[in-house]
């Protein structure tokens, strides 16, 4: 379907007249004209479900109600409190964003878009949510759900995941905006896509749109939106020294690399390029981390040990299989002089931030005590 007048003032005004008339959902954030909690809530958002998400933002806002309150908290305190959210990065870039706009904009939010665009974390489409929600000004999102009504909507074929996909639905949502009231509109067309135009099973019967919706009178809604890239993963291997001495201590380190996990807290790890089989190879394994991790002390491999089922994470580009050998035996010195680990009492690992394979282990191996 070409992009003519008429279809894009039915598009526009269906679209607007469905919003005002339907039962709205109930999300603390879009009563608020707040850029923080709107900016906190689009954060989480961004890769995470809304019934996952909305627990954590109102631990955040009871915690942090102010941008100011967030700049002053720790950098442990927030990761403790994004636990279990996963990526992690949006934490962080959220804590020194926040920083930085107390320290260069005297807390208050930036009210135009150039300057939202420009903070750290903050993208093209969370920034248009931002300028539109909370100043009323006319830019267009472009999420998901907006992606898959376009897409559906005027039968488009470019993949949404290609330069020039982008670029045509970028235009395309700018040209279809309802300018008088963008932020009603941009809220309008994110609901339809996910509360009707889901990716599956969508209400097609229940969409102000059909009547000129290509993909459904093409019967093209499966195949549409379209992506060019398919998403290859990869596996890690995962070998974690749980050590638990006589004073009922274990040794956590401080992720520090640029990897996953940054900023929280794990076990010293030994990572495989391939799957062991720790019955045969412990051995090797033992051997490698000693030599890779702990600087060649001479640690003698423990009689006392258990080890673990595999714990699976499937995180975006990766998959994580992590086993944990227990070890019932006092800590090696190595680990009380290097300053990337710590000692910590097992009753206080809860206190620390941990990755959900870690808080997994945690809870149900329960160190020996089975």
């Amino acid at each position: 379907m070409k992009n003519t007048k008429s279809e894009a003032a039915f598009f526009t005004t269906s679209l607007i007249e469905w919003y005002d008339l339907s039962e709205k959902r109930k999300l603390p954030w879009k009563a608020s004209r707040d850029p923080y909690k709107i900016w906190l809530s689009e954060v989480i958002l961004q890769q995470t479900r809304v019934e996952q998400g909305m627990p954590y933002y109102l631990k955040f806002v009871a915690q942090f109600p102010t941008l100011t309150n967030l700049a002053l908290a720790a950098e442990d305190e927030v990761l403790k409190l994004w636990q279990g959210l996963g990526y992690y990065a949006r934490a962080r870039n959220m804590h020194s964003t926040a920083k930085y706009i107390v320290d260069k904009f005297d807390g208050k939010f930036p009210e135009d878009y150039e300057n939202i665009r420009n903070l750290k974390g903050i993208g093209d489409y969370t920034a248009a949510a931002i300028a539109s929600f909370a100043y009323g000004l006319p830019y267009a999102v472009l999420d998901g759900n907006v992606y898959r009504v376009l897409a559906r909507f005027w039968n488009i074929e470019t993949p949404i995941d290609s330069t020039e996909g982008k670029k045509q639905f970028a235009t395309l949502a700018n040209q279809l905006l309802f300018s008088k009231r963008p932020d009603d509109y941009n809220q309008a067309i994110m609901d339809l896509g996910a509360l009707v135009c889901k990716p599956q099973s969508p209400l097609c019967n229940d969409c102000p749109l059909v009547a000129k919706c290509q993909a459904f009178l093409l019967k093209k809604i499966e195949v549409l939106p379209i992506k060019s890239k398919k998403l290859q993963k990869k596996e890690r291997y995962f070998y974690y020294f749980v050590w638990k001495n006589t004073k009922g201590e274990t040794v956590l380190r401080k992720r520090s690399e640029k990897d996953i996990w940054l900023g929280l807290y794990d076990f010293p790890l030994f990572e495989s390029q391939k799957a062991l089989t720790l019955d045969g190879d412990f051995e090797e394994i033992w051997a490698s981390a000693l030599w890779q991790h702990w600087n060649g002390e001479e640690i003698s491999k423990p009689k006392n040990i258990k080890i673990s089922t595999t714990y699976r994470q499937v995180l975006t580009h990766q998959n994580i299989l992590a086993i944990f050998v227990e070890i019932l035996d006092e800590i090696p010195t190595y680990f009380q002089e290097d300053s990337i680990y710590i000692s910590v009492l097992l009753e206080n690992i809860k206190d620390f931030a941990l990755p959900k394979t870690i808080d997994s282990f945690v809870k149900d191996e329960l160190f020996f005590k089975k």
